[in-house]
């Protein structure tokens, strides 16, 4: 039974919950420990590490993309102080979100040839383009958005800029209570990805991949590295508990945290 669902996302970046939402979510799917972990950016209305509403413990966190040198990975950072280092790095960001969105934008009506509505603000991404494509006039719906016009290798895709992995963990590492590597089995080369785990504290062991995975590689990388174990649906829509910890499993994270 998932007690802790460790990674959603709000309407602070791509998601669909607001947090009386997602308290109201976790109610309903008896969860009783969510963690926000919106992209690139803190929650401005979470201003402590934990809070805890109508009987729902609410982790501030953050899920940070970095880059590894041969592959983007996602970084997960658990019971947030925000930090003035974390702060700037997270603005910077902001602003090439903002940029980027503006340029996918461009380059996808140029394509379809039908004006998109999409609001250039942070926490703008490419869910929130693909979402105007399946609302527009073009012959695409969400998942089609990505398959054929902004996926990595479609025609509008852009690049952006992230952070180092160095820089992404030290920036982390001062302001979370801990800081994991995010669902190590999307990457193009998962055990490069795993290998980064020996300057983290955790993995997100439980996670809704969709298909069939072979978890052993991640159940050594927790073995050699001494990793506490996370996990989470990944929520962007508003359902709660596809994936996450049982009570065993959360009072470990709880420990690790310090929560």
């Amino acid at each position: 039974m998932v007690v802790a669902d460790l990674h959603t996302h709000t309407t602070n970046s791509d998601g669909q919950f607001t947090l009386e939402t997602l308290v109201a979510a976790a109610r309903e799917y008896d969860v009783r420990v969510v963690a926000v972990t919106d992209h690139d950016r803190t929650h401005p209305d979470l201003n402590t590490p934990v809070t805890h509403v109508d009987g729902v413990t609410v982790v501030h966190g953050i899920e940070l993309r970095v880059d590894a040198g041969d592959q983007e990975v996602d970084l997960l950072g658990y019971a947030v102080t925000d930090t003035a280092s974390l702060g700037a790095e997270t603005d910077r960001i902001q602003a090439d979100r903002i940029e980027r969105a503006r340029k996918t934008v461009a380059l996808v009506e140029a394509e379809t040839g039908v004006d998109l509505d999409v609001a250039f603000e942070p926490g703008v991404g490419r869910p929130h383009v693909a979402r105007a494509v399946a609302e527009s006039d073009a012959p695409y719906d969400y998942e089609g958005a990505f398959d054929h016009l902004i996926g990595d290798d479609g025609p509008c895709y852009v690049a952006r800029a992230v952070p180092s992995f160095e820089r992404g963990v030290d920036l982390l590492s001062e302001a979370c209570g801990l800081v994991g590597l995010a669902h190590p089995l999307r990457y193009g080369d998962p055990e490069a990805a795993l290998a980064l785990c020996d300057r983290l504290d955790a993995v997100e062991y439980h996670y809704d991949y969709g298909r069939e995975v072979d978890l052993r590689p991640v159940e050594r990388a927790i073995e050699e590295y001494g990793l506490t174990v996370t996990g989470g649906s990944d929520a962007h829509d508003e359902v709660l508990g596809r994936a996450g910890l049982d009570r065993d499993e959360y009072r470990a994270f709880r420990n690790a945290v310090s929560l």
